[in-house]
C-alpha cells in the first residue's frame, strides 16, 4: 500500500487524545488518557476514507483474536473495540511506552534478556496455535513492552485461522523474518513458518540485523533478500557470549525444511529454556493453556467486513416495585432492628411493639405510686 498522511485523531467518549503514537499501512496509533478508571491507552484506528472489505475484515478479525487472547501475560492487553462518531472502527488496547523495533539495532542486548523474550514469545504463540490461530508477522518491531517492563506480542491485523483456510486468503509477509515458504507463496503461514519468524526475531535481537542482512550498500533488496531466504543458509551469530546450544536451536528453528524445525513454538520455547539451564539462568516459565483448555466464545470469524458498532443491552426493570424515600449513604445503612423479623402473625414492625411496651410499663409505674400515695394518706 501506498504511504499515505497519519488519519487526524477521532473523538472517542470517556477518552481524551494526547498525542500520535505511530502511523502503519492501512492504520494509525493514538496515545489517549481514559477517563475512567484513569490510565494511557493505544487507540488503533481505522482511516476515514478507508472502503476496503479486506482491511475491515482484518480489522474486525485482530479486535477479536485479541479478545480471545489478551489474557495471556505475552499478548497485549485490548480493552474495547467499537466504531467512533466519524465511522471509523477503532481499537483501545494496552499502552506500551517501548518496543524492539530498534533497540536490537542500536544496542547489544544481553543473551539472558533474549532468552526470556523468546521463551515468553513461544508461549503467546503456543496459545494462540492451540486456539486455532497463527499470527503471520513475527518481528522485533511486533515486540512491545509495557510499564513493566515485560514483553508482549501486538499487532494480530493479518492473522488468520488454522482450521478453516480459503484460497483467496491475503498473503501478507515481513520479508526479513518470512520463512522460505512464505517467501515462495506456497503457504500464507502455518505453525511450522511461525517457528522460523520467532526463530529469525530472536536471530536479530542476538546478531543486530535480520538473519539474512549484509552489512555492504546495496545487498538488501527485497529480491536479494528473497534469494537468500529460499536458500536459508544458517550463519552462525558473531557474539562470543552466544553459546553454541542457542546456535544449534536457532539453526533448526530456521531449517530451510519445514520438516526439520521444531514441531511447535512450545518445542522450540523448551529448547531455549535447556540453553538457560546450560547458562545457570532461572528458567523462564512456559505460560500456556492446560491440555483441558478451549476457547469460551464461537471462532473468529475471519470473513466478517462488517462495521460492527457498539451493542446495546435493556434491563428490565420491575416499575411495579415502590421506590425506597432514603438517599444518600442512608441506603446503604443497615438497621440492625430491622434485621430480625416481627412475632408470627404479626406485621407491624419491631418498632411498634417495642414502644408499646415501654409506654406500658411507664403506667404500671404511675399507677403503683398513686396507689402508694392513697394508702400512706398522702392523698
Amino acid at each position: 500500500m501506498a504511504s499515505r498522511l497519519p488519519s487526524a485523531p477521532p473523538i472517542l467518549p470517556g477518552l481524551a487524545y494526547i498525542r500520535p503514537l505511530g502511523s502503519g499501512g492501512f492504520a494509525d496509533v493514538f496515545l489517549y488518557e481514559q477517563d475512567m478508571p484513569r490510565r494511557s491507552v493505544a487507540v488503533k484506528v481505522l482511516p476515514s476514507d478507508v472502503r476496503d472489505a479486506d482491511l475491515r475484515r482484518m480489522f474486525n478479525a485482530e479486535a477479536d483474536v485479541l479478545a480471545r487472547l489478551s489474557a495471556h501475560p505475552s499478548i497485549v492487553t485490548v480493552y474495547q473495540a467499537s466504531i467512533s462518531a466519524d465511522g471509523r472502527p477503532y481499537i483501545v488496547m494496552e499502552y506500551c511506552p517501548g518496543s524492539l523495533a530498534q533497540r536490537y539495532r542500536l544496542e547489544r542486548i544481553p543473551v539472558e534478556e533474549v532468552l526470556v523474550t523468546g521463551i515468553r514469545m513461544a508461549s503467546a504463540l503456543e496459545s494462540a496455535h492451540r486456539a486455532g490461530l497463527v499470527h503471520r508477522d513475527v518481528k522485533p518491531s511486533n515486540i512491545l513492552i509495557t510499564t513493566f517492563g515485560t514483553p508482549v506480542l501486538a499487532d494480530f491485523g493479518i492473522s488468520s485461522s488454522l482450521l478453516s483456510r480459503s484460497a483467496d486468503e491475503m498473503l501478507a509477509m515481513s520479508i526479513p523474518w518470512s520463512a522460505p515458504e512464505v517467501i515462495s507463496e506456497s503457504t500464507a503461514g502455518t505453525i511450522s513458518s511461525e517457528v522460523w519468524s520467532l526463530g529469525a526475531t530472536v536471530y536479530s535481537l542476538l546478531a543486530g540485523h535480520s538473519p539474512f542482512e549484509r552489512r555492504e550498500r546495496g545487498q538488501n533488496t527485497k529480491e536479494l533478500l528473497r534469494r537468500r531466504i529460499a536458500r536459508a543458509s544458517y550463519t552462525e551469530i558473531s557474539r562470543d557470549d552466544v553459546p553454541a546450544s542457542l546456535q544449534a536451536a536457532l539453526a533448526k528453528a530456521m531449517s530451510r525444511d519445514p520438516e526439520r524445525r521444531y514441531a511447535s513454538a512450545l518445542d522450540f520455547a523448551n529448547a531455549l529454556r535447556i540453553v538457560q539451564a546450560e547458562m545457570d539462568l532461572s528458567p523462564t516459565p512456559v505460560e500456556v493453556p492446560n491440555a483441558e483448555w478451549s476457547p469460551a466464545s464461537a471462532p473468529v470469524d475471519f470473513a466478517d467486513a462488517e462495521l460492527r458498532g457498539p451493542a446495546r443491552s435493556r434491563i428490565e426493570r420491575d416499575v411495579t416495585r415502590k421506590p425506597r424515600s432514603e438517599t444518600g449513604m442512608s441506603m446503604l445503612a443497615r438497621d440492625e432492628d430491622t434485621e430480625f423479623s416481627a412475632p408470627s402473625g404479626s406485621s407491624r414492625p419491631r418498632w411498634h411493639w417495642l414502644a408499646g411496651g415501654v409506654v406500658g410499663a411507664v403506667v404500671a409505674v404511675a399507677i403503683g405510686v398513686v396507689a402508694t400515695l392513697l394508702a400512706t394518706g398522702a392523698l
